[in-house]
C-alpha cells in the first residue's frame, strides 16, 4: 500500500524540520514546500536539509512578483488596516502561500498539507481557511495543534534534543529570543524574552531603521509650513 503523501510548508528552521521528521516518522511522504515572497534565505541549503532530512522532493517557489502586483498593491490601495490600527504586513502572504501550495498537492496527488503554525496565533487561521477556501475536500495536518506532537515536544528545548537525536543537518546556531519573518513587505520582531536579555542585544533594528535615525516632520504650532528634522 503506497503511504499517503503530504506536502508541507517548509521554512528551513527547527519547527518545521522537526515536523517533517515527524511526519515521516508518522508514514506519510513529505514534500516541502518554500515560497520566495521576498525572505531573506538561503534556499539551497533548505532544500539540501529537506532532503536529508527524508523529504521527497522540496518545491521552491519564486512568487515575489505576483505577492507584489496581486496582493500588496491592492492591500495598500485599499488603506487595509489590521484591527482598524496598522497596514497589513506578514497577514498579506499566507493567502498565496497556501494557494500555491494547493496547487502542488493537486499536481502530485497529495491528499494532505502541513504548516507549522501554532495553535495559538492567526496564521493557523489563515492558511487554514485558505486551504479550506481552494479546496474543501483537502486534509490538513496541524501538528500544533495535534495532542500525540504536543506530548513529544512541550517547547524549543524538546525540539532541539529531538534533532539532535536523529541526526537532522547542522541546524542555524541556538536561535536568540527573536522570531523574525522577513519578507518585501514587512519585517516584525517578535521577542520572546526581554527580560532576559538587553534590547541592544537582540539587535530589533536589522531589517528596518532605528526611530533616532528615522525622518520626521514637524509642523508649526501655526499649522503652516513644516520641516524635516533627523534625530
Amino acid at each position: 500500500m503506497s503511504k499517503q503523501k503530504v506536502i508541507l510548508a517548509y521554512s528551513g528552521g527547527l519547527d518545521t524540520s522537526v515536523i517533517l521528521k515527524w511526519l515521516l516518522e508518522q508514514g506519510y511522504e513529505v514534500f516541502a514546500y518554500m515560497a520566495n515572497i521576498g525572505q531573506q534565505e538561503d534556499f539551497d541549503a533548505a532544500r539540501e536539509k529537506a532532503l536529508k532530512i527524508g523529504a521527497s522532493d522540496v518545491f521552491i517557489e519564486d512568487m515575489r512578483k505576483e505577492f507584489v502586483t496581486d496582493y500588496i498593491f491592492p492591500v495598500f490601495k485599499a488603506n487595509a488596516l489590521y484591527e482598524g490600527r496598522y497596514l497589513l504586513g506578514t497577514a498579506i502572504a499566507r493567502p498565496l502561500i497556501a494557494k500555491k501550495q494547493i496547487e502542488i498537492a493537486e499536481n502530485v496527488g497529495a491528499a494532505y498539507v502541513s504548516h507549522g503554525a501554532t495553535g495559538k496565533g492567526n496564521d493557523q487561521v489563515r492558511f487554514e481557511l485558505s486551504y479550506y477556501a481552494l479546496n474543501p475536500k483537502i486534509k490538513i495536518i496541524s501538528p500544533w495543534k495535534d495532542k500525540d506532537f504536543l506530548a513529544a515536544f512541550k517547547g524549543r528545548t524538546d525540539l532541539l534534543a529531538y534533532a539532535e537525536n536523529t541526526g537532522f543537518p547542522p541546524n542555524r546556531p541556538r536561535p536568540n529570543p527573536t522570531a523574525r519573518m522577513t519578507t518585501c513587505c514587512t519585517s516584525p520582531t517578535r521577542p520572546e524574552s526581554w527580560k532576559t536579555r538587553p534590547m541592544n542585544a537582540m539587535k530589533p533594528f536589522i531589517p528596518t531603521r532605528p526611530p533616532r535615525k528615522t525622518r520626521r516632520t514637524s509642523r508649526s504650532e501655526s499649522g503652516s509650513g513644516s520641516k524635516t528634522v533627523f534625530r
